[in-house]
């Protein structure tokens, strides 16, 4: 057997999340049917560098698998698109060590929140940006989100419907671009909790709205309270943007950003 590295992008608005689910459609029910029938089996198991909500967008989500076929890497990907539906896409494959693991060996993440707040709305962006038409204070957003950075408890910035125990996560850029009525975030950690960074941006969009001082924030985190955060902001703005597993490229990436 051997282990396949596959770069997946799609589209998350008619996905009910990434995970593989009973009867509703997901990210990871189509990439197994798609491995189920090049492999001719009844089953075929994939493991993703973690999960995505429904409405959420993948760019560059990392998924492992194991096969005994003798496809050339180029060919992988030909193979699997040929059979994927229309808004997903494999961008590239490669074979890893046996030992590789998409989830476990991942050093870093980076998401990206995509928000328009224009008086009107453009609808042909409505699952892809978040429309929020209100006026925003660039700065107290910045400022709050420096309040994030660092190694902290997120219990108050996550969901509480989880089974993880340790909520204990590393932040190491929280990067805030705006051009016009177009603003970019991009959320640089260890990983993240379920639901997070949509919590951090309800939370961070407080702020700029003027409903809570960035240095709430910190009283937020100490707190260990999820009633005390923000709200927790649409998923069709949120992006998995790339997975980092050499340290030398995450911290060369913070650097440059």
């Amino acid at each position: 057997m051997q282990r396949v590295l596959a770069i997946l992008s799609y589209d998350g608005t008619n996905f009910h999340g990434y995970q593989r689910q009973p009867v509703s459609r997901s990210v990871q029910g189509e990439i197994e049917k798609a491995l189920r029938i090049i492999h001719k089996a009844e089953f075929w198991p994939s493991t993703s560098s973690g999960r995505t909500d429904a409405g959420v967008h993948g760019l560059n989500q990392p998924v492992h698998f194991d096969t005994p076929l003798s496809i050339p890497e180029d060919r992988w990907a030909v193979a699997l698109n040929s059979i994927l539906p229309n808004d997903m896409h494999v961008k590239s494959c490669q074979y890893v060590p046996s030992a590789f693991h998409a989830r476990y060996d991942a050093v870093g993440k980076e998401y990206v929140y995509r928000m328009n707040t224009a008086v009107q709305p453009d609808v042909f962006k409505r699952n892809y940006v978040y429309h929020l038409p209100k006026n925003l204070d660039l700065s107290a957003m910045s400022e709050a989100a420096e309040y994030l950075l660092g190694t902290h408890n997120f219990t108050s910035l996550s969901s509480p419907k989880t089974d993880v125990i340790d909520k204990v996560r590393t932040i190491f850029r929280v990067n805030i671009t705006r051009y016009e009525n177009e603003w970019t975030f991009r959320f640089i950690g260890s990983g993240f909790l379920y639901q997070m960074v949509r919590i951090l941006m309800g939370t961070i969009i407080q702020a700029g709205l003027g409903d809570i001082k960035p240095s709430d924030i910190s009283q937020i985190i100490v707190s260990m309270d999820r009633t005390l955060a923000g709200p927790t902001a649409p998923g069709c703005g949120l992006y998995l943007a790339q997975v980092f597993y050499e340290r030398d490229h995450l911290e060369k990436y913070i650097e440059e950003l």
